[in-house]
């Protein structure tokens, strides 16, 4: 039935233990997000009590999502993962949509939004690198219309870094692994001195905590915990990513529902306490609008000296999120192609390397082209709905996946079932309800992203019939 037991043997090598998979997972989901979305949430939540439970239902929101996808990855353990889940609970046109979506928006989006990332803050240091030294600017006319291509230094930053990690993935999982598990335990280590630090030595004032400093209504304070809410599960956003690694984790039944569980727990704490010490340093009104607020917070706490520092470690989460992320996502294409709805060539595993360097490759090259475009912040405005349909998708195939297949066996079974995926699917919903009402033009645009991959599906199914 999965894809392990359709073609034994698919090519890639189980090579990622329990510590190396709960490391990517942490180190997929920690990026920026931590440093820089409580400044954004507090223009629209300005409640310190508030945000911190925001923060703590998010993670919650996490953790059923965290535990219905958990049951499905130990059950079907293959590369791909939610692909996979998605092609045997409902055929292959939903899962080709959703693997259609990752490679030429999600995931080399991602990788494009996490290289300029990079060389925002690697310009912090070297300044003749950064974002705002132009090297070319050249005016486009298209459709009468005309457009000036900037090029910048940091954009060549992002390439570089984003070619160089690939090389890395390219040339063996144990050197991606390496790098990820290094990279995740400075994150984690960094974080956890930045709580205790500012808990026991920092400047702050715990008289910013209130509920209510600003004296807003419930109502107006309801729909402020609703748009603080999308903002915050974005931060949590790419914890189910290890699943498309699933083909090459060892005991995937025990280890990849364990750092999908485990991971979240660990971020959600992380986030949590992190957000407490944002809000020790600085009254919320001190907040609204600044966007570096984790390099405000460290200012205010210890002096303008650590802000660097700050900085430095922000560069250091991107760098593991930008290598978990080109890791995990040629996986997805290369089941797609295994299932011949994508290049072919992309099904290939290296044979001295057992990764799926094709499928890395066009990754490299697409996720290069929108970095230097520029045009990736575009792309995901236009999915960000879309997205969220296919994890309550995905959310769903547990129900169908138990009664179409009950006797496939199933390492770990949701904890809380029925209930646990209900609160998920329900929340997700929420949402993509809010989503839908907050951005009606790109949500349409975003579905109509999603009819332009149908004919692109039947095209590669032709191809299997011939």
């Amino acid at each position: 039935m999965t894809e392990s037991e359709k073609i034994p043997g698919e090519g890639l090598v189980r090579q990622l233990g329990l510590f190396d998979s709960t490391m990517m997972m942490i180190g997929l989901v920690i990026g920026s997000g931590i440093f820089l979305t409580t400044g954004i949430m507090a223009q629209s939540l300005p409640s310190p009590g508030l945000i911190l439970l925001v923060w703590i239902v998010g993670g919650l929101i996490t953790l059923s999502g965290a535990l219905t996808y958990a049951e499905l990855s130990a059950s079907m353990p293959d590369s791909g993962g939610q692909y996979v889940y998605l092609r045997e609970a409902y055929g292959p046109l939903p899962a080709f949509l959703f693997g259609w979506l990752l490679f030429w928006v999600t995931m080399s989006g991602s990788i494009a939004a996490l290289g300029v990332a990079f060389g925002e803050y690697f310009g912090y240091f070297f300044n003749a690198l950064s974002m705002e030294r132009t090297i070319a600017s050249i005016p486009i006319e298209l459709f009468s219309k005309e457009f000036i291509f900037t090029l910048s230094m940091g954009q060549i930053v992002a390439v570089i870094i984003i070619i160089l990690l690939s090389a890395v993935n390219y040339i063996g999982v144990v050197f991606g692994k390496m790098i990820q598990n290094v990279v995740t335990t400075i994150k984690i280590g960094t974080l956890v001195v930045f709580i205790l630090a500012g808990i026991i030595v920092g400047r702050g004032d715990v008289s910013h905590f209130s509920i209510n400093p600003s004296g807003l209504s419930i109502g107006q304070l309801f729909v402020g915990f609703g748009v603080a809410l999308v903002a915050v599960t974005w931060s949590f956003d790419g914890w189910n990513n290890i699943t498309y690694a699933a083909g090459e984790i060892k005991n995937p039944g025990r280890n990849l529902p364990f750092s999908l569980v485990f991971g979240t727990l660990i971020i959600t704490l992380l986030y949590v306490l992190a957000n407490v010490i944002f809000l020790i340093a600085l009254p919320v009104e001190d907040m609204a609008g600044v966007v570096r607020i984790g390099e405000k917070a460290t200012t205010t706490l210890f002096g303008s000296t650590y802000g660097g520092i700050l900085s430095a470690a922000v560069l250091i989460s991107v760098f593991g999120a930008l290598n978990g992320a080109i890791f995990v996502g040629p996986r997805v294409y290369y089941a797609m192609a295994k299932d011949r709805l994508f290049f072919h060539n992309v099904s290939k595993v290296h044979p001295r390397f057992k990764t799926p360097s094709f499928s890395i490759a066009i990754q490299t090259v697409w996720a290069c082209i929108l970095t230097v475009s520029g045009t990736f912040e575009q792309l995901f405005t236009f999915v960000v709905f879309v997205t969220v349909l296919f994890y309550i998708l995905t959310a769903t195939s547990v129900f169908t996946l138990r009664r179409k297949y009950p006797d496939i066996s199933r390492p770990y079974k949701t904890w809380g079932y029925p209930f646990i995926p209900i609160i998920f699917i329900l929340t997700s919903l929420g949402i993509c309800f809010n989503t839908l009402i907050e951005k009606p033009v790109e949500s349409l645009a975003g579905l109509g992203f999603i009819v332009i991959g149908i004919p692109a599906y039947y095209l590669w199914h032709r191809k299997i019939g011939k």
